[in-house]
């Protein structure tokens, strides 16, 4: 059975399309964008959610210090989840500590993933 040329060019155009949104999906949900080292005072971590119980956590890191070393004049928050079981389990002990995290980071989030593009993968040390 030949295909016609109309048929040809709809089932080019439908991989075209397929292929794109297979590209669009990976470099959006699992193309690790960067990865990185945070340091900072666990403020708060968290089992949440309804269908899927995902980690949350929320790291708040010291900014400037005054002139004096009394007080931080500028601080800047991390949010992020954890996948790993064994790295959750650590950080429930870590809540007020300083802690060094290593993530990495993905354009989008995915419900089973957590909340934040933030996904912590290890635990460098705690203070």
């Amino acid at each position: 059975m030949a295909l016609t040329s109309k048929t040809k060019i709809i089932a080019t155009i439908s991989t075209i399309a397929v292929l794109a949104l297979a590209a669009f999906l990976y470099f959006r949900f699992l193309f690790v964008y960067s990865t990185g080292v945070n340091a900072g005072d666990i403020n708060y971590f968290q089992q949440e959610g309804v269908v899927f119980k995902t980690y949350e956590g929320k790291m708040i890191q010291s900014g400037f210090k005054s002139a004096r070393g009394m007080s931080n004049l500028q601080s800047n928050e991390l949010k992020f989840s954890v996948t790993d079981q064994a790295v959750a389990d650590s950080l429930m002990r870590c809540s007020g500590k300083h802690v060094e995290l290593r993530w990495k980071r993905h354009l989008g989030t995915l419900p089973w993933r957590g909340n934040s593009q933030y996904i912590v993968t290890e635990i460098l040390s705690v203070q």
